[in-house]
């Protein structure tokens, strides 16, 4: 079951658009050469541009005006007036009514207090299904679900505060569990003026760290948790990366003082806003990745695969630096999905706990999964066991609790990494698919029975629908979180139908390759009607596990009770520049960081640049990238797309001389979310991605 390393080839990667020759180049060989740029949903490229706060006038107004909290809160129930009259519209007078009473008593009392608020008996399915969306998309911090009705054959919809604490007994107390009991830490906002909105937004930069780390460590000079902060989606740790967030009732000045603590974060561009970002809330991202060491057999192959990439694009394939998408070790993270799928708990269990060849490298936790292997010494185990193996000790720990439950066991990780098992298994097949479709019809045309988004109103040719219908259980949808590049997971096109190529669609042209699409499997996709479609249950059969059929009861690791979505098959970098720079000093950035922007325009008293000589020892990991000690180096902007610059040089370089140069290839698109850049480097250089393969190229 287990393999050495996971590569391209076991999870579907295998081919390519172009035909053109591949060439070497490193990819992250410095994390500062990894640049990414969340783009928001109104398409503008977010860039950390100051470090000050709002002028002093607003900052006063938000310190010196005190009201007390009764009064805060009726302006809070007041901006709800125009909710409350759409609710109305949609449940009637006497639940609209409940249900301000119930936000005036969370807004005025103790939150632990209020009871959860159960409306009128509704017997109409559909009806419920839009009372959830509405909560669901109107209140963030209240969760819904349904209870039995006064008879049997009506059902009441349940609000209550977004809880998951010892009080709440419901249905789903133990999903509501880790997502907190309150919608934000509010310590120390108990008195904020109704002139000022409740959010402050700032633009996130930092260098080398995952977003969750960086939150962590504001968090905590702060004094606040976790759940105050609100962003889009996280960015890869390995990189240098810029994105919006947002955080509950917290002053700009004091947010914006912590810049000259932060090391490796910087944090700036603040205003206040009415609501907090929740995942999803973006359309991409903006890269600038610089491959060094670039060898070829000559320059004209390097431009031409580059003007290849920017007029083609790549196979939107699932890559391998997602984690925990296929995992880095011994035991892939789809083989444990398919576990999931096929009911066989235990052997899940063994292939999260059991000794992988990945964990070579760092002795504890190799020493831990033997202790365990050998002894099934529970206690002992966790002793050993690094605390953020997350879903390890929480395992371990309702065995610990439960001997024998491995059901339970795997339902206590946390569900956004359990229900990543699963998500893996999905695109583990999809990758095969879109392989398979490559290999068979090509990557120019669009053939019979391929999959598109229905460009027309719907009619009857439509056969499927994108994304899933909210049910009575739609507060505990799976809020994929995964850390790369890409931003999360989310339904692309959600409101687009989906239709099946006729040969009337092939003889007026209405599609084009770049319109093609995959299923992710699940109960409501269709699937391709040519021979794409058979991969899919050959890959299933061969691991035991059908595709329209569940062998258990346990809905979460059921193939047939995951919705499923659907995933471009092809994609083009947007805006796609490159250009190739000479280097002689590997050591130094060849790009310019929104920091090193700011700092070379202005310097900002108090704020050293990441990896200055006085930063703390802990943090030196940096190895001088971004110091201010050589030139701040990148293309003159009006520099023509294409064109080879020679970049200035340090002196003091020893033997620097024009043999000493290196060429890089840098490039700047956009992807949407659930793209992966890895994979466009993986185009062009028609060589694995992995992690492992790129740090042979260092060595």
């Amino acid at each position: 079951m287990a393999m050495k390393t996971v590569e391209e080839s076991h999870v579907g990667i295998s081919c390519y658009i172009s035909n053109l020759p591949g060439f070497r180049g490193v990819l992250k060989q410095r994390y500062s050469d990894f640049i990414v740029n969340e783009v928001d949903r109104d398409g503008q490229v977010v860039h950390l541009s100051s470090l000050d706060a709002p002028p002093e006038e607003e900052q006063r107004s938000v310190q010196e005006t005190g009201t007390n909290t009764s009064e805060s809160d009726t302006t809070t129930v007041t901006s709800y007036a125009a909710l409350l009259d759409s609710f109305k519209s949609l449940a009637g007078d006497s639940d609209a009514g409940c249900l301000e009473e119930f936000l005036n008593q969370i807004n005025t009392g103790d939150d632990k207090s209020v009871a959860p608020l159960v409306l009128s008996p509704d017997s109409n399915k559909s009806h419920r299904t839009a009372v959830h969306k509405f909560f669901k998309g109107n209140f963030k911090f209240l969760v819904t679900d349904t209870v039995d009705g006064p008879d049997a054959s009506s059902k009441c919809i349940r609000v209550r505060l977004n809880s998951g604490g010892p009080n709440n007994n419901g249905r789903n107390s133990k999903k509501r569990k880790e997502r907190g009991d309150k919608p934000f830490d509010s310590r120390g906002s108990k008195s904020w003026p109704e002139n000022v909105e409740k959010f402050l937004r700032f633009h996130l930069y930092k260098e080398n760290k995952d977003t969750q780390e960086a939150l962590g460590v504001i968090g905590k000079m702060l004094g606040i948790q976790s759940r105050s902060f609100g962003f889009a989606g996280t960015k890869d740790k390995r990189a240098v990366s810029t994105q919006r967030v947002t955080v509950y009732k917290q002053l700009a000045s004091r947010v914006a003082s912590l810049n000259e603590r932060l090391f490796g974060i910087k944090v700036g561009d603040f205003c206040y806003v009415n609501e907090g970002l929740v995942l999803g809330q973006l359309s991409g991202n903006r890269f600038t990745i610089t491959l060094r060491g670039v060898v070829a057999d000559s320059e004209d192959t390097i431009k031409a695969s580059a003007d290849a990439l920017g007029r083609h694009g790549f196979i939107n394939y699932f890559g391998l630096q997602v984690l925990p998408r296929f995992g880095s070790g011994s035991v892939p993270t789809h083989l444990i999905g398919a576990a999931l799928f096929r009911g066989e708990w235990e052997l899940a269990v063994d292939m999260i706990l059991d000794p992988r060849d990945g964990d070579i490298l760092f002795h504890a936790i190799a020493k831990a999964r033997k202790y365990y292997k050998d002894s099934k010494d529970i206690e002992g185990t966790l002793r050993q066991l690094p605390r953020y193996l997350v879903a390890e000790r929480a395992v371990l720990q309702n065995l610990k609790k439960s001997p024998g439950n491995y059901v339970q066991a795997l339902k206590a990780i946390p569900r956004t990494l359990r229900m990543m098992y699963v998500h893996s298994y999905q695109s583990f097949l999809w990758n095969h698919a879109a392989s398979t479709r490559v290999q068979k019809y090509g990557t120019e045309q669009v053939v019979l029975g391929d999959l598109v988004y229905c460009k027309e109103n719907p009619t009857g040719k439509v056969t499927g629908i994108v994304g899933p219908e909210c049910d009575d259980d739609c507060g505990d949808r799976y809020d994929s979180n995964i850390e790369e590049e890409v931003s999360e997971d989310t339904q692309e096109e959600s409101n687009n139908y989906v239709k099946v190529v006729t040969a009337e669609d092939l003889n007026l042209g209405c599609y084009t390759i770049e319109d093609v699409i995959l299923p992710m499997p699940g109960s409501r996709v269709i699937y391709p009607t040519n021979d794409v479609a058979k991969v899919y249950h050959d890959l299933a059969d061969k691991d035991r596990i059908s595709l329209t059929e569940c062998v258990h009861n346990v809905k979460e690791f059921s193939i047939t009770n995951v919705t499923g979505s659907y995933r471009r098959v092809f994609q083009k970098p947007i805006n796609f520049e490159w250009e190739l720079l000479k280097y002689a000093d590997s050591t130094k950035p060849l790009v310019e960081t929104d920091l090193d922007k700011i700092i070379k325009s202005k310097p900002v008293n108090g704020v050293r640049p990441v990896g200055a000589p006085d930063a703390k020892k802990e943090d030196n990991t940096r190895e001088l990238e971004n110091s201010n000690d050589g030139a701040n180096i990148e293309a003159d902007d009006n520099e023509i797309e294409g064109e080879e610059v020679i970049l200035p040089q340090d002196e003091s370089v020893s033997g620097t001389n024009s043999q000493d140069f290196q060429t890089a290839l840098k490039m700047s698109f956009t992807l949407p979310t659930s793209c992966y850049a890895t994979m466009a480097i993986r185009e062009l250089l028609k060589t694995s991605t992995s992690v492992a393969y790129h740090k042979t190229l260092n060595q």
